[in-house]
C-alpha cells in the first residue's frame, strides 16, 4: 500500500506485525497475544491520526493512489451498467464516463469522472481532467435521463477540467458552463458525490444537485491549493498555506451550507476498506434519492436552483 507521509508511524507499526506474522508461519512460534496488542496499537494510532487531519493531509488523502475512483464505485453499486460514448459531435472522452445502470434495483443514469489507477489507465483517462467533448457527452446524457424521467446520479474526482490549448480552441468554458445549466435545467432527482477531488469548474459541472454528498475525506474548491499558492505566494511550495485557506475540507463545506452531508469513510480512508465505503455510500444514495422521490419535476427544478442561487447570496453578505 501508498503509505503517506503523516502515516509512517502506523505503516512502522505494521510492518512489525507483518514481520510477527512471518516468523509465527516459519514455525511453532506463538506470537498471537504480541500480535493483537500491536494492531491495537495500531487501530489507536490510525484513529487518533485521521481524526485530526490537517486540510492539507486531507487533499493528500482524497488525492491516494488506491482510493477507490468512479469505476469502482459503478462495477460494485450499479447492475447492468450500459457505457454510453461520445458527445455526438467532436469524439468520446475517457476522462467522464457514462451510461445507464440499476441501482438497487432502480434504474439511474450514472455520470462520473474517472482517474485510472495505473500508468496505462490513467493516460488513458488523461487523469480525470475533461475536455469539452467529455462535458458535451456528460450534458447529452443528463439530457436523455430528463426525457426517460431516470434518476441522475454523478460521481466527482477531478483535479479540474483539462486546461490545454486544443480544449480551450474547442469551447471547454462554454462546455462547462452547459453542463451546469444543464444540471440546473433538468426536472428529475440529480444527486451529486465528491468521491475524492473536486475541482475548480471541472467538478461543479457534473455537481450542481438537488443533493451533494462528500466523502469525510474528499476535498471541494474553487482551484488546487498548488494552484492557489502559485497564484499568491508566487510558489506552489506554500500549497499547504492554500489549503488552510481555501476551506476545502467536506466539514467545512457542510459548515458553510455548500454540501448536503459528510459520509463517514472507513477508519484510515476509503482506499483501507473499500467494500465498508461502497455499502457506506450506497446507504447514503439510497437515503438521498428516496428523500426526493415523489417531488414533482417542477419543484425538483426549483428547488436545485434556489439552492445554488442562496450560496451566491451567502456569499455576497
Amino acid at each position: 500500500m501508498h503509505i503517506l507521509e503523516f502515516e509512517k508511524p502506523i505503516a512502522e507499526l505494521e510492518g512489525k506485525i507483518e514481520e510477527l506474522r512471518h516468523l509465527s508461519d516459519a514455525g511453532d512460534v506463538n506470537i498471537a497475544d504480541e500480535v493483537s496488542k500491536l494492531q491495537a496499537k495500531v487501530d489507536k494510532l490510525l484513529r487518533s491520526t485521521y481524526a485530526k487531519l490537517t486540510p492539507w493531509q486531507k487533499t493528500q488523502v482524497a488525492r491516494h493512489p488506491e482510493r477507490p475512483h468512479a469505476l469502482a464505485y459503478i462495477s460494485t453499486l450499479i447492475e447492468d451498467f450500459t457505457p454510453l460514448a461520445g458527445d455526438r459531435a467532436f469524439a468520446e472522452d475517457q476522462a467522464i464516463i457514462g451510461g445507464l445502470g440499476r441501482f438497487r434495483g432502480r434504474s439511474v443514469m450514472v455520470i462520473g469522472h474517472e482517474k485510472g489507477h495505473d500508468t496505462e489507465s490513467r493516460l488513458k483517462h488523461n487523469f480525470g481532467m475533461a475536455k469539452p467533448e467529455g462535458y458535451r457527452k456528460a450534458r447529452r446524457l443528463m439530457e436523455m435521463a430528463d426525457h426517460f424521467q431516470v434518476p441522475i446520479l454523478t460521481l466527482v474526482d477531478t483535479a479540474g477540467a483539462y486546461p490545454g490549448v486544443d480544449a480551450e480552441a474547442r469551447g471547454q468554458a462554454e462546455a462547462i458552463a452547459r453542463s451546469i445549466e444543464t444540471c440546473l435545467d433538468v426536472r428529475v432527482p440529480l444527486i451529486s458525490v465528491i468521491i475524492g477531488e473536486g475541482g475548480s469548474g471541472g467538478a461543479i459541472a457534473l455537481a450542481t444537485g438537488n443533493t451533494v454528498l462528500m466523502l469525510e475525506h474528499a476535498i471541494y474548491s474553487v482551484i488546487s491549493p498548488e494552484g492557489c499558492a502559485s497564484i499568491l505566494w508566487r510558489s506552489a511550495e506554500n500549497a499547504k498555506d492554500a489549503a488552510e485557506q481555501l476551506r476545502l475540507t467536506a466539514q467545512d463545506l457542510h459548515k458553510l451550507n455548500i454540501i448536503d452531508s459528510v459520509v463517514p469513510e472507513p477508519m484510515g480512508g476509503a482506499h483501507r476498506n473499500t467494500d465498508l465505503m461502497m455499502q457506506t455510500l450506497s446507504m447514503a444514495v439510497e437515503s438521498a434519492l428516496r428523500d426526493l422521490g415523489g417531488v414533482e419535476g417542477g419543484v425538483l427544478r426549483a428547488r436545485r436552483r434556489e439552492k445554488f442561487l442562496e450560496m451566491g447570496r451567502a456569499g455576497l453578505s
